[in-house]
Parts: C-alpha cells; sequence; structure tokens
C-alpha cells in the first residue's frame, strides 16, 4: 500500500458519491467490508448493507459539494487521510472535516472504513 493507491482510493470514492445507484462500491469495498460512520457507532458489515447506507445518507449524484484531502499516513495496510467536505446551501449540513482510517485488503480494496466526522459547533 502506498500514497498513490490511497490516493486513488479516495478519487474513486469521491467518483462513487457521484455517480448514481451503488454499482461502484464493489470496486471500492470488499464483500465483508466494516463501514464504522463514527467512532460509537454500530458497524455496516457487507457490501450489500454498505451499499443501503449510501443510499440513505446522501442526497443522490447531483449532490452540491466539494471534498479535498491530505493524507496523513500510510502504514503497510492501513491508511489515515483528513478529509474536508463542504455542502451547498444545506442548513445544518455546511461542511464537515474528518479522520477517514482504511484497512485495505491484498486486492486493493478497503475491508475495514472508519470515518471520525466533526462538524462546526457541534
Amino acid at each position: 500500500m502506498d500514497r498513490t493507491h490511497v490516493a486513488d482510493w479516495i478519487a474513486g470514492y469521491q467518483r462513487a458519491w457521484r455517480t448514481a445507484g451503488t454499482a461502484p462500491l464493489a470496486s471500492l469495498f470488499t464483500e465483508d467490508a466494516r463501514y464504522l460512520q463514527g467512532p460509537y457507532r454500530e458497524p455496516v458489515v457487507g457490501l450489500p448493507a454498505i451499499a443501503r447506507m449510501w443510499k440513505a445518507e446522501r442526497e443522490g449524484p447531483d449532490e452540491d459539494f466539494t471534498m479535498t484531502y491530505e493524507i496523513v499516513a500510510v502504514d503497510n495496510d492501513v491508511a489515515v487521510a483528513r478529509v474536508e467536505v463542504h455542502y451547498g446551501e444545506r442548513p445544518g449540513r455546511e461542511e464537515f472535516r474528518d479522520l477517514w482510517i482504511m484497512r485495505f485488503a491484498g486486492d486493493g480494496r478497503c475491508s475495514a472504513f472508519e470515518e471520525w466526522p466533526f462538524a462546526p459547533e457541534r
């Protein structure tokens, strides 16, 4: 695992968020992946469950947002990135600063994803 692969994976995640449906998730996550939406939340386990969560959490492929990131660390199969997301004119969801912790399987897909989202004044 290296920074180039992690950057490509994050770019793929963003493309998938902007794509209708959930088909691109299969290229990002393993079948048995664990997706933790916050440090104290129950994990979403398995690709079908991640797809259901994905549909529920986003407005759709036309959702107005910008995303930037900085890869903080890569160590063997684990990477950490600082991600900033700015949404359009949606009250209460203007911006987030997240830490993403990603563990990658041998095929390059993510087997465990953990995000630590932070929003101003929350």
